[in-house]
C-alpha cells in the first residue's frame, strides 16, 4: 500500500464515518491482504467489526473470495461500509465486482474505492486497468449507487515513497434507501406522466 492511498482512506474515515464512531459498523475491505500496509487501523474502533476480503488467504484476510463476480459467502444488504484500494485496476470486469459490492451494501451503506489514474505496470497477478473520474461515475451508476464523491488526485504532493505516480482516483458512493412499493409505484406513474 502506498501513502497517497491510505491519506485518501484516512480523510474518506473522518469526513464520513467520524460521526458513526460509537454505531456498530460492518466494514468489508476488498483486497485487504497486507502487503506493504493495510487500511485495518484506521477501521479499529470498538464499536466497528471489520472484515478483510480477498481472492488468496493471507494475512489481514478472513474471508477467502473464490469468484469475484459472486461473493456466496456474503449476504444481500451485510455491511454498512465497503472500501478497497489498489485492488480494481487487478479485476479484470470490475464492473461485474461492482454489482456485488452494491448487492452487500445495506440501503444507506458507503462504499470508498481507490484505485490508479496513472503509473507503471504492476501485475498482481494481472494489471489491466487505470480509471479516471468519469470511469468511476460510469461505474457507480451502472451498479445502482449514488455518487458523493468523485475525483482525482492530479497534482504532485511529494509523497516520499513515490506514490505520487498512481495519481489516484476516488469514488465515494451510497447504495440508495429501499423504497416501499407506494413510493415506487407513484416514481413510474410519473415518469409515465412526464413522457406524455
Amino acid at each position: 500500500m502506498h501513502q497517497s492511498s491510505y491519506d485518501k482512506m484516512t480523510d474518506f474515515v473522518h469526513k464520513y464515518l467520524q460521526q458513526m464512531s460509537d454505531k456498530p459498523l460492518i466494514i468489508l475491505d476488498l483486497g485487504s491482504q497486507d502487503i506493504n500496509g493495510t487500511y485495518k487501523p484506521l477501521f479499529s474502533l470498538p464499536a466497528w467489526k471489520y472484515i478483510g476480503l480477498d481472492m488468496a488467504e493471507g494475512k489481514n484476510v478472513d474471508i477467502v473470495i473464490r469468484d469475484p463476480y459472486s461473493w456466496k459467502d456474503i449476504r444481500s444488504d451485510y455491511a454498512d461500509v465497503l472500501i478497497s484500494g489498489q485492488t480494481f485496476e487487478h479485476i479484470e470486469y470490475f464492473w461485474l465486482t461492482m454489482k456485488e459490492i452494491s448487492r452487500v451494501l445495506k440501503p444507506g451503506g458507503l462504499c470508498c474505492i481507490i484505485a490508479p489514474s496513472g503509473g507503471i505496470e504492476h501485475r498482481y497477478p494481472t494489471d489491466c486497468w487505470r480509471i479516471y473520474p468519469d470511469g468511476f461515475r460510469a461505474l457507480a451508476k451502472y451498479a445502482g449507487l449514488e455518487p458523493l464523491e468523485i475525483f482525482t488526485q492530479w497534482e504532485n504532493r511529494d509523497y516520499p515513497d513515490g506514490s505520487d505516480i498512481w495519481h489516484d482516483s476516488v469514488l465515494i458512493c451510497r447504495k440508495p434507501e429501499k423504497k416501499g412499493i407506494v413510493e415506487s409505484l407513484l416514481g413510474i406513474r410519473m415518469e409515465k406522466i412526464i413522457r406524455t
